[in-house]
C-alpha cells in the first residue's frame, strides 16, 4: 500500500492536499520534523478541550515570539516561524481540532518520507494557498451550522454507496459520511432510505460518525 492510499483511508482528498502542501513547504524550509512533532503533541494534549483549535494557533504564536528563550539556536526560531506560517496559511479555515491533528500527523510522516527517500523537493511546486472551498463544501457547512445535532439523535439517510463493509450515507441531502457497517452492509442496497444514529460530533457541532440502526 502506498502512502497516498493509506492517507486516503483516514482523511479526505482535500485534507490530503493540505497535508502534502504543508509537508513540502516545511521540507523546503529545512524545518526540523521533531519540532512539528512537538506541535502535534501539544494539540493532542488539548484535543478534548472545546477551545483546542484556538489554543493550538496561540501556542504556535507563542513559540515564535519566545523562540530565542526556549529554542537552542536561531535555527529553532526559524523552524517555529515556518511551522506557524504554514499552519496559518493552510489550516486556518479548519475548525475541527481532530481534523487538524490528523492532517499534521500525515505532515510529519510525509516530511520524513521526502527526506529519507531523497525526493527532489526543489522540482515540486508547492501550492501557495489552501484548496478553495467547493460550493458543495460550503453547502454542507451551512446545513451543519443550521442544525443542532446531538449524540444518539436519529436521522433519515440514503445509502449512496456500498464498498465491502463500508457504507456511504447521505444525510439531509448534503452531508455524506462513510462508515464501516460489518453487520449491516450485506443487507443494505444503494438508494435505500434507512435510519442512522449519531455516534459522535466534531468540535464545530457537525456529525463525525453515524451508525445504521
Amino acid at each position: 500500500m502506498t502512502i497516498t492510499e493509506s492517507a486516503s483511508e483516514t482523511i479526505t482528498d482535500a485534507q490530503w492536499e493540505i497535508a502534502h502542501a504543508i509537508a513540502l513547504t516545511l521540507v523546503k524550509d529545512d524545518t526540523d520534523v521533531n519540532e512539528v512533532g512537538k506541535a502535534v503533541a501539544y494539540l493532542r494534549g488539548y484535543i478534548h478541550q472545546p477551545d483546542a483549535t484556538s489554543r493550538f494557533f496561540k501556542y504556535l504564536k507563542t513559540l515564535v515570539s519566545n523562540g530565542r528563550q526556549i529554542g537552542h539556536s536561531k535555527k529553532t526560531t526559524d523552524y517555529y516561524i515556518s511551522i506557524d506560517k504554514a499552519c496559518s496559511d493552510y489550516l486556518k479555515s479548519i475548525n475541527d481540532a481532530h481534523t487538524i491533528l490528523q492532517i499534521l500527523g500525515w505532515v510529519s510522516r510525509l516530511m520524513r518520507y521526502y527526506k529519507d527517500a531523497g525526493v527532489p523537493i526543489g522540482e515540486i511546486a508547492t501550492p501557495t494557498a489552501p484548496p478553495p472551498e467547493s460550493a458543495r463544501q460550503a453547502e454542507i457547512a451551512k446545513v451543519a451550522k443550521s442544525q443542532d445535532f446531538k449524540v444518539d439523535q436519529i436521522l433519515d439517510a440514503v445509502v449512496t454507496k456500498i464498498n465491502g463493509n463500508k457504507v456511504t450515507y447521505e444525510i439531509l441531502g448534503t452531508i455524506k459520511l462513510t462508515e464501516k457497517e460489518p453487520k449491516k452492509a450485506a443487507s443494505l442496497h444503494e438508494g435505500q432510505t434507512v435510519q442512522v444514529k449519531i455516534v459522535s460530533l466534531k468540535d464545530d457541532g457537525s456529525m463525525k460518525s453515524v451508525k445504521c440502526i
